[in-house]
């Protein structure tokens, strides 16, 4: 038995130290090298990886729980990171999560990977229990009987992949794009109340994650046999649907904004969405190309940038453009809102160099923005991922939004994966003192939320659904996303 990396209060000592795991150690990320015991007739490796993670705050249960890599995918960055392992850790409830699975060949996902059958969990559980039992800590054993350690089972529906590329970023960092087939819940096929598991069927998405939050898919789209190609097996993108459930739910928030978006497309205009955030575009093509918005985007990293125009379908044109830039500090008054002054006077030449493309882009400025969807994210070293970013929770980035939407009618939709409570209540907070009404729909993850703020009072969120644009919104999504809106 080897330890080959440990961080933390023990385990730091490589190979000549094997760390103590009687006692919990918050946050503590211990990896070694076991012989695999079922060698060679489970898989070809030797060794084994066990890695061992304690959780960084108090856990809802002090159990110890391990989990198999699935056979593999031992270097996709859900199992070999210490992030992705931190995210199957706080979905376990558990204070301590073992990863068993075998030595990774390289620190990238596989290439290409195809789903295989193992040992059974009973043969695995009988096999690997003295071990588990070595890495349980002392109060487990308490009461004078042997621990049970339960195996979780992680399951994404992920049948095969393949790699299309693996990229860096300046500000995302290091980030896959892979084409996935995989397995979808029919929800919709079981009659009403019915307690049988809904049927599944297999699709086919395209999707970009990135390695400092690998569990957290950053966008994902269908991929529909591209009948085109002649019957040769092609596939091309499905640029027009959402497939992100909080994208979805973000979309529905537009119900608050439909009078004054009915308003303007009366008088011949688009209405205008400022979207802080792109990733893979999905948001930016489907309000362009479904709902008929002149869409802006701003996207901090420039290789995400050319990922989405790529690999995504992303295609600017005279109702979609996006920039390279940070959204955040383009809101703040010395920013964002003196280069629209700026612009919209005509004086080019003032403008400072992260402002021109304001001045360039004066269409699409002048008169205000109705929308502003923010679908920002950060990386949370006691969650792994939050959103939006702590730069965005400040009194001065709130009031700057507001000064950028119209005053009558305008909305800020906001996407928010909340680490903690008083990170959600500072925000509602100063949402309350900018905005006139607050709202809220939880998309039923269990882990998103969308927060919408208007500046104007509505009577009520049912009064929304009559009108052409509530009409025409409630046709491509259907009626129930409506009904998830309610006032907070």
């Amino acid at each position: 038995m080897a330890g080959e990396r440990g961080s933390g209060e023990e385990g730091e000592g490589g190979d000549a130290v094997l760390p103590s795991f009687e006692r919990l150690h918050p946050a503590r990320f211990v990896v070694l090298s076991f012989p695999n015991p079922t060698f060679p007739s489970d898989s070809d490796a030797e060794l084994l990886r066990v890695a061992v993670l304690d959780s960084p705050g108090p856990a809802p249960a002090q159990t110890t729980a391990a989990m198999l890599v699935p056979g593999g995918r031992e270097s996709d960055w859900v199992f070999s990171t210490a992030v992705g392992h931190l995210q199957l850790l706080l979905a376990s409830s558990a204070s301590r999560l073992v990863l068993i699975g075998n030595v990774p060949i390289d620190d990238s996902p596989p290439p290409v990977y195809t789903r295989r059958q193992s040992l059974s969990p009973s043969q695995l559980e009988q096999i690997l229990h003295p071990l588990l039992l070595a890495l349980s800590p002392r109060f487990a054993f308490e009461g004078g009987t042997l621990p049970s350690v339960p195996f979780l089972c992680y399951e994404d529906g992920v049948i095969r992949s393949n790699v299309v590329e693996i990229a860096a970023g300046p500000v995302a960092g290091e980030m896959v794009v892979e084409d996935v087939e995989i397995e979808v819940s029919v929800e919709s096929a079981n009659p009403l109340g019915s307690s049988s598991p809904p049927p599944v069927r297999r699709e086919r998405r395209r999707r970009l994650r990135f390695k400092r939050m690998p569990n957290l898919v950053q966008t994902q789209m269908r991929l529909l046999p591209d009948t085109a190609a002649g019957g040769s097996g092609g596939f091309r993108l499905e640029t027009g649907d959402l497939v992100q459930p909080y994208l979805v739910q973000m979309v529905a928030g537009l119900l608050l904004a439909g009078p004054l978006i009915d308003r303007k497309t009366q008088l011949g205009l688009r209405p205008r969405a400022l979207c802080l955030g792109v990733g893979g575009g999905a948001l930016l093509t489907f309000l362009e190309s479904r709902l008929g918005f002149d869409v802006f985007g701003v996207e901090a990293d420039e290789v995400v940038l050319g990922a989405a125009k790529r690999h995504f379908g992303l295609v600017e044109g005279e109702f979609l453009s996006v920039t390279v830039g940070d959204g955040i500090g383009l809101l703040l008054e010395d920013g964002f809102s003196r280069e629209l002054c700026a612009a919209e006077s005509g004086s080019a030449d003032a403008l400072a160099p992260q402002g021109r493309w304001l001045h360039r882009r004066q269409r699409f400025l002048n008169g205000g923005v109705d929308v502003i969807m923010v679908d920002l994210d950060a990386e949370d070293p006691a969650s792994g991922a939050m959103a939006p970013p702590p730069e965005f929770v400040k009194k001065g980035v709130i009031s700057s939004v507001r000064s950028v939407l119209r005053e009558q009618g305008g909305l800020l939709v906001i996407n928010v994966i909340p680490p903690n409570a008083p990170l959600r209540d500072a925000l509602v907070g100063y949402l309350r003192e900018e905005f006139s009404e607050l709202y809220e729909i939880d998309v039923g993850n269990g882990e998103n939320l969308v927060l919408l703020a208007t500046l104007s009072t509505l009577a009520s969120v049912g009064g929304r659904r009559d009108g052409p644009f509530a009409e025409n919104l409630r046709q491509i999504l259907g009626d129930r996303y409506g009904d998830a809106i309610r006032r907070v």
